[in-house]
């Protein structure tokens, strides 16, 4: 049999409308960290999410990282943040020296389950520490309960900050995923349903936060002839090229969209009545995902196989796919730290697998990984 290419889990998708921001850069020779493209790009991203300001930025993490320094948050501050993501949502917390209080899951969203929010706040309190910072994660692009942790986190004062990374087009009550909270943050990294090849933003409806954001990203010079800092700064600004490209990506953006929900119903309709197999859902009509990635869950009594063995065997036919979140209350790096837990993400990592999920996939090789995984499991079957 012919070698197919590579099915990837979430490539790039280019639409050739980036090519005349890009152009027009060169043309003006505006080729540096600043420009009309990243004033463009942060016009662009207020319209579609409904956010008042807007900062962007070299990655989802350096928003993360502006917000927390944004909220004032310190060595031996406290700051409560999902376990179950990708550890860019934690790293910032120890870039300031603070301590991550890690939080499970809500098992029909899979993100921050709010009655544990409540919990640990309590706790932290009983232990002489007020949490500075949530840092809530809306995992896979399935928002998580807002309702319910914005009620908790004003009744106790401690501002949140949205990591919707992965959440760009999801709303919960009809709004945008980051606008919610008091700081939301974006990601364009190149698996992301639009990318800048590298970048991010943060969004809110707070006035100052953006503004300082910028005026950090851009190494906190002050005004003056001469170079003057009066604050530590980064060098955390979006290219005024990378931001062309998100320019052209925000022209197709609600069509990439369409084409991850449509991937998530391909492969739900296509594995119906597959004993053993779930996939994380809208839990009801408040909820409105990108389905960034489609995943499942696989429970190895109904199927006879193992998600790992479904991931290796697609691995074999040149398929990706990528087990879901190690919780961050597991990785060898946050060992230690406080973590309420109920065993939610724990089993949820042993069980899921994220499926090929690209808005530029085929139907064609979209089939193929359906038939893939019924081929194993009617193989098992029949043994």
């Amino acid at each position: 049999m012919k070698n197919r290419e590579k099915i990837w889990l979430s490539s790039p998708h280019m639409s050739g409308k980036e090519m005349k921001y890009i152009e027009e850069a060169f043309l003006n020779n505006h080729v540096f960290p600043m420009g009309p493209n990243v004033t463009g790009f942060e016009a662009d991203l207020k319209k579609f999410t409904g956010a008042k300001y807007v900062s962007c930025v070299s990655s989802g993490t350096a928003a993360i990282h502006l917000s927390l320094i944004a909220l004032d948050v310190r060595q031996g501050d406290e700051v409560i943040c999902s376990t179950f993501t990708f550890s860019a949502s934690a790293n910032p917390i120890a870039y300031q020296k603070a301590t991550p209080v890690f939080i499970d899951s809500d098992p029909s969203t899979w993100n921050m389950d709010p009655d544990l929010l409540e919990e640990a706040i309590k706790d932290r309190i009983r232990h002489g520490k007020h949490p500075k910072a949530i840092v809530v994660v809306h995992l896979y692009g399935m928002p998580a309960r807002m309702d319910r942790i914005m009620e908790i986190a004003n009744r106790y004062e401690i501002p949140v900050v949205e990591d919707a990374a992965e959440a760009i087009g999801s709303t919960f009550d009809g709004k945008a995923c980051g606008t919610m909270g008091e700081i939301g943050i974006l990601s364009f990294n190149g698996n992301k349903t639009i990318t800048t090849s590298g970048g991010g933003a943060m969004i809110s409806n707070k006035l100052g936060y953006c503004d300082q954001a910028t005026f950090l990203a851009t190494q906190a010079r002050d005004e003056a002839p001469h170079y003057q800092h009066s604050r530590i700064g980064y060098n955390y600004r979006i290219s005024n090229i990378c931001a062309g490209i998100g320019r052209g990506q925000m022209e197709v953006l609600p069509e990439r969209i369409q084409k991850r929900r449509e991937n998530f119903t391909f492969y739900k309709e296509s594995l119906n009545g597959v004993d053993g197999i779930s996939f994380l859902e809208e839990p009801d009509g408040r909820f409105f995902s990108n389905y960034w990635l489609t995943t499942i869950l696989v429970n190895p009594d109904l199927t006879g196989v193992t998600s790992e063995q479904i991931r290796i065997l697609l691995e074999k036919l040149n398929i990706e796919t990528r087990p879901l979140w190690k919780p961050m209350h597991l990785q060898p790096v946050f060992q230690g730290y406080p973590a309420y837990l109920n065993g939610t993400s724990d089993h949820y990592f042993n069980i899921g697998l994220c499926l090929p999920s690209s808005s530029n996939i085929s139907d064609e090789d979209r089939q193929y990984v359906v038939e893939s995984i019924r081929r194993l499991l009617s193989t098992v079957e029949h043994k």
